[in-house]
């Protein structure tokens, strides 16, 4: 198993999974796991069905992007900290804490109803996949405040997204 991690850490195809909100699929999802996809994430794409996870990341831009984004910064506890609507053409300030972002097109989260506090799970597809973020959220729908301001437009101020 230590092998196929390690495999997939080089690997510049995402794997798959599911992104998860008490017990709930939100929707499919791609996890960018090598250095190549990381750094390619949605370049060059005219749309996005579901959302990309990209592990280790605490800022992107949409350069060379078809669409506008909605964009999700998650901490290594899968609660998001922070969500904004990045526009064509931007790049979004570092958030810390943050371990993961979660990307979607645009009006995403809206339908998700996703916002600041959600824990989120991603589940890795395959038999006997282990969760890339798991949670013991026991399913009460109480992920808690963690006090962080609120997310941005894209261009430095405005309401989070969704």
């Amino acid at each position: 198993m230590r092998r196929d991690r390690a495999a997939r850490a080089l690997s510049d195809e995402p794997v798959n999974g599911w992104l998860v909100r008490d017990g709930q699929v939100l929707a499919s999802l791609e996890v960018a796991v090598g250095r190549v996809a990381k750094a390619r994430g949605l370049l060059g794409r005219d749309h996005l069905d579901g959302a990309l996870v990209i592990p280790g990341r605490r800022s992107v831009h949409s350069f060379s992007m078809g669409f506008e984004l909605d964009v999700a910064f998650l901490d290594a506890d899968g609660v998001v900290i922070r969500t904004l609507r990045l526009r064509r053409r931007r790049v979004t300030l570092p958030v810390w804490p943050a371990r993961y972002v979660v990307e979607a097109e645009a009006g995403a989260f809206g339908e998700w109803e996703l916002k600041v506090g959600d824990v989120l799970e991603i589940r890795l597809a395959g038999d006997g996949a282990e969760p890339l973020v798991a949670t013991d959220a026991g399913g009460d729908g109480d992920a808690g405040q963690d006090g962080h301001g609120p997310g941005d437009n894209g261009d430095g101020g405005g309401p989070d997204a969704g």
